[in-house]
């Protein structure tokens, strides 16, 4: 996560290395960048701005950093978020680590911002881990979501990220340790669900008990054999429903008709509200969509397990929370690694030199970031 200065020559452009010999040899002088991205973005520069106050350290150079937005602030599109002081042989090679550490964590903390924002009162866990690229870009993702839930607490007053999968990650998440119960693999093994959360529940029986119906099919008849097997449980609210049924069907006791239906009855204003045929098949299409999160609430109700709650997972990204928030879907957490940017083009982050010495000067076309010396 941390490359030391030696580290740097292997992983930066080979430009910028060519740039410090000819800066070497030709005369050193003190620079100033402007850090921006070209899309709206909150503010998480933290990780990347203490890599390079480190590498500055170790190198024994001095680097004034201007931060231009507190951490999680909202930043607009070709706004500069930092200014960066110092000499130009030392900072010219650090440019593309400071960038791979801040343009990616900018997008996926505003994502899990707009997400917390929109579903206020639910609990999110940060399950990423598994779609990142090493452990190196998971830490980077979680700090993201950090950012963007606390953003979103101070907003909204949002529950937001309360946890992540990995031991890795939680502390930025003021955790000890990762959070998560068992995977389809457990269920495959125990050979039903029923036999999987009894196991689960012999190991760990201090824990909440969260099933994952889907293996089977039988999301809704597992869950209810499982209340039953565990009454007390239920009665708790020690019991949780975790559905991550795939796009390829619908969930148990579900077909287009009844999904319809099922919002119909909850929530109708939320089928008349649709604008795209991607909306539409979060509101009632197959998979984890808010007809199968109201139909799942509806059967256990109807059973007397009131108490029971519903984690949502599958393609939780922010547009798919948007629609939950409308459609008023009956969610207590949702599991989440969809706040990782969907467009890896838009999380580039550009540094440009904008003053040399007391001269400004900037490649035409970016003037606009000249005003940033005068803030």
């Amino acid at each position: 996560m941390n490359p030391a200065a030696n580290d740097i020559p292997g992983l930066t452009d080979h430009y910028f290395k060519r740039t410090k010999e000819i800066v070497g040899r030709y005369g050193d002088v003190e620079v100033t960048y402007a850090v921006f991205m070209r899309r709206p973005v909150l503010a998480a520069t933290r990780l990347a701005v203490d890599w390079l106050k480190g590498v500055m350290a170790e190198r024994g150079q001095a680097v004034a950093v201007k931060p231009l937005f507190e951490e999680g602030a909202w930043v607009g599109a070709g706004e500069p978020m930092l200014l960066l002081t110092g000499s130009f042989f030392h900072l010219v090679d650090c440019e593309t680590i400071l960038l791979q550490k801040l343009g990616a964590a900018c997008v996926a903390a505003y994502n899990a911002y707009q997400m917390c924002v929109d579903l206020p009162e639910v609990a999110f866990l940060a399950m990423e881990a598994r779609h990142c690229a090493g452990a190196e870009m998971h830490e980077l993702m979680g700090y993201a979501a950090s950012v963007g839930s606390e953003a979103a607490k101070r907003a909204v007053g949002a529950t937001g990220f309360v946890g992540t999968s990995t031991d890795l990650a939680a502390p930025y998440f003021g955790t000890r340790s990762g959070k998560g119960t068992m995977p389809h693999a457990l269920i495959g093994y125990a050979g039903s669900t029923l036999r999987a959360a009894e196991m689960f529940h012999e190991t760990y029986p201090d824990d909440d008990l969260i099933l994952l119906p889907d293996f089977f099919g039988h999301e809704v008849s597992d869950t209810l054999e499982v209340c039953r097997r565990f009454p007390a449980l239920a009665a708790a609210g020690r019991i949780h429903v975790r559905l991550d049924t795939h796009g390829g069907r619908f969930i148990e006791g579900l077909d287009p008709q009844s999904s319809y239906a099922v919002l119909e009855r909850h929530v109708p204003k939320a089928i008349r509200g649709y604008r795209t045929e991607a909306e539409l098949k979060i509101l009632v299409g197959t998979g984890v969509s808010a007809a199968a999160i109201w139909h799942t609430r509806e059967q256990l109700d109807k059973a007397g397990f009131e108490r029971v709650g519903i984690i949502g997972s599958s393609g939780f990204g922010p547009a798919k929370c948007k629609v939950m928030a409308y459609a008023r879907a009956p969610l207590s957490v949702v599991g989440t690694g969809s706040f990782l940017p969907a467009d890896w083009g838009e999380t580039y982050a550009t540094a440009d030199v904008i003053a040399y010495g007391d001269q400004r000067r900037v490649k035409i076309g970016r003037e606009f970031l000249w005003s940033a010396l005068d803030t």
